[in-house]
C-alpha cells in the first residue's frame, strides 16, 4: 500500500509539467511511463513490468529511465527477489544523477534510499538497512521533503523494532503520528505500537493504540485494517482471560469479514471463538462453531483451515471422552493432510490414464481394421490355394525322388571336404596363436619404454606449474609491497606536513613567549627599581613595555596549534577528512546529524573520536585499495554513532588477525565505554559501526566549568 501511494505522489507532482509541455518529446515519453505506473497500481504488475522492460530500451531521458528502473525494483521487492530489486534500484540511482529537475531528482533519490532500506531489511541486514534510511532522512530533511522524511522515519522505526530496540522504535513511531497528511503511515504506526506493547504484555496500552487505529480505519473506510485490529484486540483480551470481551471482538471481526468477503480473516475469527468457548468449557457451542467453520473452509477449499478445525473437533471429543468421534476427526484430518500432498500426483496420474486409454482404443481400432482386410484376402485366395496344393503335391513327389539321388552323390564329396577343412583349421589356429604372442610382446616392450617417459614428462610439467605459480605469487607480493610503501609514504608525508607546521608554530610561540617576553619582563623590572621611577616618562615607558609584552604574549598563544575549542569540531573533522581524500585520490562523503549537538560535545571526547577516525582512515588507505569512503556521525538518545564505510577489497573476519592499530582502536573505544562492530566481506568492502555514550548537557556544563577554572588558575600563575 505504501509503495502505491508514493508512486501516486511522484506522478501527481509532475502533472503540471505534463500539461504545460504537451508537445515536448520528454513529456510524451513521461506519459507512457506514467501509464505503466497506473497499470502497476491497478494490480496488473506483470504487464507493467513487461512494458517497462521493453520501453527502457527506447527511453531517451534520464528521469524516465530512472523511473522505469525503480518500477522494476518495486516489482522484484514485492516478490522477495531482493538481489534483482537492489540491482534495479542501483541503476535508478545512477540515472538519477543526470536529472536536471531538482525536485524530481531529490524525490527519486529519497525513494531509492527507502527501497534500498526495505530490501536490506528483508535480507536480514538490519545495519545496512538502517544506513540507507538514515541517508534518506538526511536527504529528505535537507530538501524539505516532509512526506519522504516520515516515510524513512517509519522505515527506521521498523528496523529498531526488528533489532529489539523498542525504546527508539516507540519514539520513532510516535513521531510518525505527528504527521497528519498520510493516513497509511499513521495507521501502520498505530498497529505497530499496539504490537510492541502487546508483546511486552502491556495489554492496556496495546489496546489503546489498537483502538486509535480502529478509529482511523473507520474514518478512511479501510475494512481489512478494521478486521485485523479487532482480531488483535480480541487476542489481547483472551490472553488476559477476559473471554467475554474477546468473544465480542471476534464477533465484530466475523461481521466485518463476512460483509467485505474477507474469508480467511473470518475463518480465523471463528476458530478463535471456538477456542474461547473451550476455555469456558462450553463444548457444545464450541463444537457448533468449529463445525460451521469447517463447512465454510470446505466450501472455500482452504485445506490448512480444514486440518485445524478437524484437530479442534478432535480435542473437544477427547475432552468429552467421545473417543469414537475423536478417532473419526483424527482420520479426516489425516486424509486432508494426505490429500494436500497427493492432489498434484493424482492430477498427473489422471492425465496419464486418459492418454493411455486413448492410445489403447486407437490401437484396437487399427487392429480390427487390419483383421478385416486379412479375412477378405483369405476368402478370395482360398479357392486358388486348393488348386495350387494339388499341383504342389505332384511336384513334391518328383522333387523328393531327385533329391534322394542328389544327396547320395554329394555325401561322399562332403566327407572328403570335411577332412580338408579340419587340416586347414588346425594350421590357422597355430598362426593366430603366434600372432597373439608377438603382439603381446610388442605391447609390453612399448609400455616398458613409454611409462618412464610419461613419468618424466609429468614431473617436468609439475615443476613448470609450481615455478609459474611461484613467479605469479612473487609478482603479486612485490606489487603489494610497492603499493604499501607508496601508501605509507603518502601517510608519512601528510602527517609530517601537519606535524611540521604544528612544531614550527610551537617553536615560534615558545621563542616569543620565553625569549622576547622574558627580556621585556626583565627590562620592566629594572625600570621599576630605578630611583626616578616616579617620573612621568618612566611611567609612560613602563606602560609601553606592558602593552608590548601583552602583544607578544597574545601572538605566542595565537601561534599554538588550533584546537576544537577555537573551531567547530565537525568543520575541523570534515576539513581533515576531505584533505586526506584529496591527498590519496579517494572520493569522500561526509554526513553529520545533528551538527550543533555534536559540536557541543566535550572536547576530550571530540579528541578521542578524532583519533579513532584517524586510525580508520589510515587502515583504509594502507590496506583497503578503496576508491570511495563514507563517514556518518549521528547523535541519538545521548549515543554517538560513527558509521564508516569503504568500497575496498574487504577481508574475511573469521581468518583476520588484528594488528596493533586495530587493537589500539578497540582499546580507545573500550575506554569510552563504547561498542565496536566490524562487518566485511571479500570484494564488498568494510563497514565499521561504533556507538559511544556521551555526557548529558548538565555534565558538559560541569566539565566546562572545571576547564574554565583551570584556565583562570593558569592566568593567575602568569
Amino acid at each position: 500500500m505504501l509503495t502505491i501511494s508514493l508512486f501516486a505522489q511522484i506522478d501527481g507532482n509532475n502533472k503540471k509539467t505534463f500539461s504545460a509541455v504537451k508537445k515536448s518529446p520528454e513529456a510524451e515519453e513521461k506519459k507512457v511511463v506514467t501509464s505503466y505506473y497506473n497499470l502497476f497500481n491497478k494490480g496488473e504488475e506483470k504487464k507493467a513490468l513487461k512494458n517497462a522492460k521493453a520501453f527502457l530500451k527506447k527511453a531517451r531521458y534520464p528521469s524516465n529511465k530512472a523511473s522505469l528502473n525503480l518500477l522494476q525494483a518495486y516489482y522484484y521487492n514485492k516478490r522477495a527477489l531482493l538481489d534483482s530489486s537492489i540491482y534495479y534500484t542501483d541503476q535508478a540511482l545512477k540515472y538519477n544523477t543526470k536529472i536536471a529537475n531538482d525536485s524530481l531528482k531529490n524525490r527519486l533519490l529519497s525513494l531509492g534510499h527507502n527501497l534500498m532500506g526495505l530490501n536490506y531489511k528483508k535480507k536480514g541486514l538490519f545495519e545496512a538497512s538502517k544506513k540507507w534510511h538514515l541517508k534518506g532522512l538526511v536527504t529528505s530533511q535537507k530538501h524539505k521533503e516532509t512526506n519522504l522524511y516520515y516515510t524513512h522515519l517509519h522505515g527506521l522505526a521498523g528496523i529498531y523494532k526488528s533489532l529489539g530496540d523498542n525504546t527508539n522504535a516507540l519514539k520513532s513511531y510516535k513521531e510518525c503520528l505527528e504527521y497528519k497528511k498520510d493516513d497509511e503511515i499513521r495507521l501502520g504506526s498505530y498497529i505497530n505500537l499496539g504490537d510492541i506493547y502487546s508483546d511486552s504484555k502491556d495489554y492496556e496500552k496495546g489496546n489503546y493504540y489498537y483502538n486509535l487505529g480502529k478509529q482511523l480505519s473507520e474514518k478512511t473506510n479501510n475494512q481489512q485494517a478494521r478486521a485485523v485490529i479487532a482480531l488483535s484486540i480480541g487476542t489481547n483480551y483472551q490472553l488476559q482471560q477476559k473471554i467475554t470481551d474477546a468473544l465480542k471482538m471476534y464477533e465484530e471481526v466475523v461481521t466485518i469479514a463476512d460483509k467485505n468477503e474477507l474469508n480467511q480473516i473470518a475463518l480465523i475469527a471463528r476458530g478463535n471463538i471456538g477456542d474461547a468457548y473451550i476455555d469456558l468449557k462450553n463444548y457444545k457451542d464450541a463444537k457448533l462453531i468449529f463445525s460451521d467453520a469447517l463447512q465454510k473452509a470446505i466450501d472455500f477449499g482452504y485445506l490448512d483451515n480444514q486440518v485445524y478445525f478437524y484437530d479442534e473437533l478432535k480435542k473437544i471429543a477427547v475432552l468429552q471422552e467421545d473417543y469414537k468421534s475423536a478417532f473419526e476427526h483424527l482420520t479426516k484430518s489425516a486424509k486432508v493432510k494426505d490429500s494436500v500432498n497427493k492432489i498434484q500426483k493424482i492430477k498427473e496420474i489422471n492425465e496419464l490414464e486418459i492418454k493411455y486409454k486413448t492410445a489403447q482404443k486407437e490401437k484396437e481400432i487399427r487392429f480390427l481394421q487390419f483383421d478385416n482386410t486379412t479375412k477378405k484376402l483369405e476368402l478370395e485366395k482360398q479357392q486358388e490355394a486348393i488348386e495350387n496344393m494339388n499341383l504342389q503335391e505332384e511336384i513334391s513327389q518328383k522333387i523328393t525322388e531327385n533329391t534322394i539321388l542328389f544327396f547320395q552323390n554329394s555325401s561322399q564329396k562332403k566327407l572328403s571336404e570335411i577332412s580338408l577343412l579340419k587340416k586347414d583349421q588346425q594350421l590357422k589356429l597355430l598362426q593366430i596363436e603366434q600372432e597373439k604372442e608377438t603382439k603381446l610382446l610388442t605391447i609390453f616392450g612399448f609400455l616398458i619404454v613409454l611409462i618412464p617417459i610419461i613419468g618424466l614428462l609429468l614431473q617436468y610439467y609439475k615443476r613448470l606449474k609450481t615455478q609459474r605459480l611461484l613467479n605469479i605469487q612473487q609478482a603479486e607480493i612485490s606489487t603489494q609491497n610497492i603499493n604499501n610503501l607508496l601508501k605509507d609514504q603518502e601517510l608519512k608525508l601528510i602527517k609530517a606536513s601537519i606535524s611540521g607546521q604544528d612544531k614550527e608554530r610551537q617553536r615560534i610561540s615558545q621563542e616569543l613567549h620565553d625569549s622576547i617576553g622574558g627580556n621585556l619582563a626583565a627590562i620592566k623590572l629594572q625600570l621599576n627599581h630605578l630611583v626616578i621611577s616616579n617620573s612621568p616618562k618612566i611611567k609612560n615607558l613602563t606602560a609601553l613595555l606592558d602593552e608590548t609584552y601583552q602583544q607578544v604574549r597574545n601572538l605566542s598563544h595565537t601561534l599554538i596549534p588550533k584546537k576544537f575549542t577555537h573551531h567547530k569540531f565537525c568543520e575541523v573533522l570534515e576539513s581533515y577528512f576531505n584533505n586526506i581524500g584529496e591527498a590519496s585520490t579517494i572520493k569522500t562523503d561526509f554526513n553529520v546529524y545533528p551538527k550543533k549537538e555534536i559540536d557541543a560535545l566535550n572536547e576530550e571526547l571530540q579528541i578521542e573520536i578524532f583519533k579513532i577516525i584517524q586510525e580508520l582512515l589510515t587502515n583504509t588507505i594502507k590496506h583497503a585499495k578503496a576508491s570511495k569512503m563514507d563517514l556518518q556521525l549521528n547523535l541519538v538518545e545521548n549515543v554517538l554513532n560513527v558509521l564508516f564505510e569503504d568500497n575496498g577489497i574487504g577481508f574475511n573476519p573469521e581468518n583476520y588477525k588484528p594488528g596493533i592499530g586495530f587493537i589500539n582502536l578497540e582499546n580507545r573505544i573500550a575506554k569510552l565505554n563504547g561498542t565496536f562492530v566490524m562487518d566485511s566481506k571479500l570484494k564488498r568492502g568494510t563497514i565499521a559501526n561504533i556507538e559511544i555514550p556521551v555526557l548529558s548537557n548538565v555534565e558538559n556544563e560541569i566539565t566546562k566549568g572545571i576547564n574554565v577554572k583551570r584556565q583562570l588558575d593558569n592566568l593567575t600563575k602568569l
